[in-house]
């Protein structure tokens, strides 16, 4: 029969992101068919008893699972790739999976470098045969085509220097664009589009200040509730606050399925931003478990890519 100790082992090994091999092999490998079925019978978790005393695994509970044992998986092929081909594949998976994944597109246009960007326009081309231009125009009927479309396409200055001046114009621009009744209508703005999609991080990020020196409210705050607009200047101005918001829903009690997708995709794919910006591992460690939280540690502790 199973201790209790044995039990709330096994419902602790599921009860994070990822999976507590090591206690998993501990408690089952050295179990017989009888402790089995005391551990089927205490795990609620996983099992229903049936009215004829059968204990049935609980289907919602074993997909759950799967997506737990596959996020190892996962991560480590994302860590394999080439650069160019990760954010080639992310970006091409996101423009099938619809609106709620365009944030992905933003990231990856917005977080890169010029040459970084290009690199995996040039990784789409071989892989899909198309452009990343091509295929969001061809799938994306929305509004958020146009800013989406401009930003892959950028090849941004990366060098320093930026004229305060234009700065502040280009902040005043954008703050009339948002208060003037038109805030409804960014994605359509061709200044504002212009000034996302071709301006310098430098440029942009001066702008920013200049923006919320000037007026009541920041710009994050004026674009708050406004999608992939906040997230374009999140990611291009304050990169630290995009990924927070990010990593922190991911790992809610009450986060979904695609939340917790992005923890491996941030970590994985943005670890030197994540080091540079100073983030925290013991924000997440707590909830992770087993060879997908070495993995996550692991990767943040490199941070670089290679």
């Amino acid at each position: 029969m199973a201790l209790p100790v044995d039990i709330e082992a096994l419902d602790k090994a599921f009860s994070g992101i990822g999976v507590d091999e090591k206690s998993l092999i501990s408690i089952l490998t050295n179990s017989n068919e009888e402790h089995k079925k005391s551990l089927r019978k205490g795990s609620s978790k996983l099992f229903i008893e049936d009215a004829k005393g059968f204990e049935r695994s609980d289907q919602s509970s074993i997909k759950i699972l799967k997506h737990q044992f596959k996020r190892f998986r996962d991560a480590v092929m994302l860590s394999v790739l080439h650069p160019w081909e990760r954010d080639a594949r992310l970006i091409e998976k996101a423009i099938r999976k619809g609106p709620k994944h365009y944030n992905v597109i933003v990231e990856m246009a917005c977080t890169r470098s010029s040459d970084q960007l290009l690199g995996a326009r040039k990784a789409y081309h071989s892989l899909f045969h198309h452009s990343i231009e091509e295929h969001l125009v061809t799938h994306i009927k929305g509004r958020e085509r146009k800013l989406l479309v401009a930003l892959v396409s950028a090849y941004r200055f990366d060098g320093p220097g930026v004229n305060e001046d234009v700065a502040k114009s280009e902040a005043q621009i954008l703050y009339e664009a948002i208060n003037n009744g038109e805030k409804n209508k960014l994605l359509d703005h061709e200044d504002a589009i212009m000034i996302l999609a071709t301006r310098s991080k430098q440029h942009l990020q001066a702008l920013y200040q200049h923006y919320n020196q000037s007026y009541d409210k920041t710009l994050a705050q004026d674009l708050e509730g406004e999608g992939i607009l906040k997230d374009t200047v999140e990611c291009l101005c304050t990169p630290q606050t995009y990924f927070t918001r990010v990593l922190e829903a991911a790992v809610k009690e009450d986060a979904d399925e695609e939340s917790k997708r992005a923890l491996t995709r941030v970590i994985v794919t943005q670890k030197e931003q994540l080091v540079k910006e100073g983030f925290v591992p013991n924000k997440i460690q707590d909830i992770l478990l087993g060879l997908y939280k070495d993995f996550m540690l692991a990767s943040i502790a490199s941070g670089d890519i290679k």
